[in-house]
């Protein structure tokens, strides 16, 4: 009998001669196989296989985050301009989650540079945080009030 390793040649380069792949989907193919295959000699039951996690993200934050589009490191998804409907939609996932997965900073924002930017640009045009700063005032104004007449 062939080991798993002979196995997940053939199986690979099976599927590679009838669909084009990149080298990344073809090493991601590889390391998804061989895992499946191994656990499956091993004698782990379908549903344990199906319940391990997989998926080790094969894009830096760098290569996710692009200038003009974002990747989605879960499934390789990409030309996006944000991923949180995505994540919710496709993955069932919070942005919480994700950045919490994958190591994400929250300093890193889930949209694409130019979208930030742009939405930057547009909250400043809009003099929105001169207007929050404005409501805290407000808000903080009946308090100061209410704390001198107590004396």
């Amino acid at each position: 009998m062939a080991n798993v390793l002979e196995m997940v040649t053939d199986i690979v380069s099976s599927h590679a001669r009838t669909t084009p792949m990149s080298t990344d989907e073809l090493l991601s193919e590889i390391t998804k196989l061989y895992k499946a295959l191994h656990a499956l000699e091993s004698g782990l039951s379908s549903e344990a296989i199906s319940s391990e996690e997989v998926a080790a993200p094969t894009l830096t934050i760098k290569q996710a985050f692009k200038t003009n589009e974002v990747i989605c490191m879960i499934c390789g998804k990409g030309k996006m301009q944000t991923l949180a409907r995505h994540l919710n939609q496709v993955h069932q996932l919070e942005p919480s989650q994700y950045r919490k997965q994958f190591n994400i900073p929250k300093t890193q924002p889930l949209m694409s540079k130019s979208y930030s930017a742009k939405r930057k640009e547009i909250a400043a045009g809009m003099d929105l945080a001169g207007n929050l700063e404005k409501a805290r005032a407000a808000r903080k104004a009946p308090v100061a009030k209410g704390k001198g007449k107590q004396k």
